[in-house]
């Protein structure tokens, strides 16, 4: 991994649900500009380990670092909390998410849905935020649908548009929760294309991901999961090519079958 400074750090992060341990002591580093993969079999913890990066889950133990500050927290084991609001609303405004099923408000239109957070959570002039969601849905592809609504939209569409949504917050990382695993293999190579595209640019990201080729070519590190602790990691020729654990072996041959 890079010497850059990371933008999001990870240490020894616990998370249950109620008896349920669902992260035991997992360890992630994204620096600036590069693109980690979490890849594993369902329930392994990728997803939950994403929503506490971005503190949309408590975690019951460990550091959150966002650029280097740690995330300040109250209390203890299954009641801890963030302790500081505004540094928590400040961390999640930059960490974009983009989600599986999308999310796009149906009563608004895809640039409507574009502009609402910049305008009414970053209280940005709207004639500014218009220019950049226009530029953005230009970008992913889509800059035609602007005053069509989601449900018009193909389940692609969507996505990039909700791909466009997250980019005009302008943050500082991306956060993907199994983009494409809501598309038909035509659809889901137009939002692949957009997060190569991303990833050429140099954006921070982190991929919770079931295409294990969208993870190979886009990633500069790897993480594979399984149930609730790393197993394996490393560069993606790496571990794609020879890995060294048979979990990871197994996981491989089965997603290939």
């Amino acid at each position: 991994m890079s010497n850059t400074a990371p933008v999001i750090e990870i240490r020894d992060l616990h998370k249950s649900y109620g008896s349920l341990e669902v992260l035991k002591g997992v360890d992630i580093t994204a620096p600036a500009g590069h693109v980690v993969s979490l890849i594993g079999s369902s329930g392994s913890g990728k997803s939950t380990l994403l929503r506490c990066a971005n503190l949309l889950e408590d975690s019951q133990q460990g550091d959150v670092l966002f650029c280097g500050e740690a995330v300040t927290w109250k209390g203890s084991g299954l009641n801890r909390r963030p302790g500081d609001h505004a540094q928590m609303i400040r961390i999640r405004t930059n960490l974009s998410m983009v989600f599986q099923q999308f999310n796009l408000w149906a009563h608004m239109t895809i640039l409507q849905n574009v502009m609402e957070a910049p305008v009414t959570v970053l209280k940005r002039p709207k004639a500014e935020v218009e220019a950049s969601a226009r530029a953005y849905l230009d970008k992913v592809g889509i800059g035609d649908k602007c005053d069509a609504y989601p449900a018009q939209l193909s389940g692609g569409q969507q996505q990039r548009a909700a791909i466009a949504r997250a980019l005009c917050m302008e943050p500082k990382a991306l956060l993907f929760d199994e983009p494409t695993s809501a598309l038909d293999p035509e659809l889901e190579q137009e939002v692949v294309r957009v997060i190569k595209d991303l990833a050429a640019e140099g954006r921070t990201m982190i991929i919770v991901t079931h295409d294990m080729r969208l993870a190979a070519d886009v990633s500069d590190h790897v993480v594979f999961l399984h149930q609730g602790r790393i197993e394996e990691q490393g560069a993606p020729d790496a571990l794609f090519g020879n890995p060294t654990t048979e979990r990871l072996r197994g996981f491989l041959s089965a997603t290939v079958a």
